[in-house]
Order: structure tokens, then C-alpha cells, then sequence
């Protein structure tokens, strides 16, 4: 009989082995900023109903008026957050990181040591910043780009999440004094936290940057591919910039190992990447596996 037993337990052990093998990773969703988690309800739907059994965690911290709270008091709880789920599934999760959700979640894979998140995707996020405010009029009607420094390069600024990571491309020498988020995430300054910050992302597996030129929302759009303007506003590919070059938080050494995408999609909304379903199907589903 214990004979039997050990097959037995052999064989479930097996098949638990192969279905495991077949299964789809678990998602983490991070919504946009003045959203929530119900704003993700339709890509959720549809993940599931394309990858049956997949085990989908949209994450609801920080909705509304509160996803303007301080950036890194976000990335604090995202990151815990993960930290939960990675230890939940051993074999790996991806991250599906949306609008201000992308920058967040990537700040908070970079703050983990030892994170299991196999894949990235940022989509249509800010991970060279913001310089544009039209998103901005429903809590500053009167703000406009030129000026938005004056608020956000200030104490008062810095405690709201768009703060930490407007990037005023003619105002560095403030950018870089004032901000408290972005400049750090992106190593431009120097921390104790630089070596982690860089191990962080080259433990992706992959990386997977989205975004497209009818976006609206993003300024530039290619801010989505850590392309940005320089003082000039001539808009720098991210190859040809500093972040890229000295491959200051690890991009380089993910695109030399094949393991950074770059999806361009015209004729696309800010609010339709996560809403549409064509667009869902052609640019995040093919990166959830």
C-alpha cells in the first residue's frame, strides 16, 4: 500500500507539474491616475476570457483624488503589494502597469531586491516624465505648461504624485533641485539607492515600453519609450539620451539581451489603450504568457 501511495503521489505530483507548466503567469494591473481599479474592469474581462484560468490581481490602492497623493507613498504600498503576490507565485507574475500606474509600478520593481516580476509592460506611462497638463484642468484649470513649474517644483508640489515627475525640459537645474521622484527613479541622482535601482530592472525578463503618437495625453508620447525633449524641444530618441548611454538604470543591458520591446500604435487614445478591444488583443495580450 505505501507502495501505491508513492506512485500515486508521483503521478498528481507530475500532473501538477505539466498544468503548471501550460499556465498562464499571474497579472498585477495598476490603474491610471484620478481612476481606480474599475477603470481596468474591461482589459481584466478580457485577459480572462482569452487566457482562461489566469489569475488577474487589479489592484485598487490609491483611486481618485488619491492616486494624487506623494509618488513614493504610492510606490511604498505598490511595492509591498507586489512583494505579497510575488511570494504568492513563486514561478513569477507580470506587471501591467498603466499611465501613472506604469511609473509607479516601475519605481516600485526597481525598490524591490529581490522581486520575481518576470515581465513589465508599461503602457502609454511617463518613464521620462510629463510636460503637458491638458489631463490637469480638472484640478487646475488654469495651469499651463510653461508655468506648471512654479507649482510643481515647490514643497507644496512635490506632495502630489504628477510633482514627482513633471520634467520641465528648459528648467532642468530646478527639475533636477526640486523633484523628489522621477530624478531618482531614473538614477540622474546619485543615491544609495542607484546599484538597486538598476538591479531592479535587469532582473526583467522582459520589458515592454507601448505607447503611440494620437495618445493626447502623454507629452511628448515617446515619454512612453524614455524618449523626451531636450532645451530645444526637439524630442531625443531614448537611445540617444544620458538614461540610455550610460545605461544608468539597465535599459541598454536589457535591449543588448533581447529583452526590450518597443510597441509604436498609431491612432490610439490615452483612454483607449485599456479599453479597446483590437487594441488590447494586438499590443498587451501577445506579452502575457
Amino acid at each position: 500500500m505505501r507502495l501505491q501511495l508513492r506512485v500515486l503521489l508521483a503521478i498528481l505530483a507530475s500532473c501538477s507539474w505539466i498544468s503548471g507548466s501550460l499556465a498562464f503567469k499571474p497579472v498585477v494591473i495598476l490603474h491610471g491616475i484620478l481612476s481606480g481599479a474599475e477603470s481596468m474592469s474591461f482589459l481584466v474581462r478580457e485577459i480572462e476570457e482569452i487566457h482562461p484560468g489566469t489569475i488577474v490581481y487589479n489592484c485598487d490602492k490609491f483611486s481618485g483624488w488619491y492616486s494624487l497623493e506623494n509618488a513614493w507613498r504610492q510606490v511604498d504600498q505598490v511595492r509591498d503589494y507586489l512583494n505579497e503576490v510575488g511570494k504568492l507565485h513563486p514561478e513569477g507574475i507580470i506587471v501591467l502597469g498603466y499611465s501613472q500606474g506604469g511609473l509607479l509600478a516601475r519605481a516600485a520593481i526597481q525598490s524591490l531586491s529581490d522581486h520575481n516580476v518576470k515581465t513589465f509592460i508599461s503602457l502609454s506611462s511617463p518613464q521620462a516624465g510629463q510636460y503637458g497638463t491638458s489631463f490637469l484642468h480638472l484640478i487646475f484649470p488654469d495651469l499651463a505648461a510653461k508655468t506648471a513649474f512654479e507649482l510643481f517644483y515647490s514643497r507644496v508640489g512635490q506632495h502630489t504624485s504628477v510633482g514627482g515627475y513633471w520634467n520641465d525640459p528648459q528648467r532642468q537645474e530646478l527639475y533636477l533641485k526640486y523633484s523628489e521622484f522621477l530624478p531618482l527613479i531614473n538614477n540622474e541622482k546619485v543615491t544609495s539607492n542607484s546599484t538597486s535601482f538598476k538591479m531592479g530592472m535587469v532582473r526583467l525578463n522582459r520589458l515592454v515600453m507601448i505607447g503611440g503618437p494620437n495618445d493626447d495625453v502623454i507629452t511628448p508620447w515617446q515619454s512612453s519609450h524614455f524618449s523626451y525633449y531636450d532645451e530645444n524641444m526637439d524630442v531625443i530618441p531614448f537611445n540617444k539620451r544620458k538614461i540610455f548611454t550610460t545605461d544608468s538604470i539597465g535599459i541598454k543591458t536589457l535591449q543588448e539581451a533581447g529583452k526590450l520591446t518597443i510597441v509604436i500604435k498609431p491612432h490610439v487614445h490615452h483612454l483607449a489603450w485599456h479599453t479597446r478591444r483590437d487594441v488590447i488583443h494586438q499590443v498587451i495580450m501577445p506579452y502575457l504568457d
